[in-house]
C-alpha cells in the first residue's frame, strides 16, 4: 500500500489594500453574484490581463 504523503502548501499570496470608485466596486460585486466568484479573484483576473495586455508608449 502506497503512504498518503502531504507536502506544506506554498502560499505565495499576499494582502495588498486599495482604494476604488464605489461604483467600480458595486460593478465587481454584481460580477461577483453573477459569476459565482469571489470579488478578490475577478480583480486578480483583471489585474493580470491588465498586466499581460499592457502596452507603454514612450513620449
Amino acid at each position: 500500500m502506497e503512504k498518503f504523503i502531504i507536502t506544506p502548501k506554498e502560499d505565495k499570496n499576499v494582502t495588498m489594500t486599495i482604494r476604488i470608485d464605489e461604483t467600480l466596486q458595486e460593478k465587481y460585486n454584481a460580477l461577483a453574484f453573477k459569476t459565482n466568484r469571489s470579488r478578490n479573484e475577478l480583480i486578480g483576473m483583471a489585474l493580470q490581463y491588465a498586466l499581460d495586455n499592457m502596452e507603454i508608449k514612450e513620449k
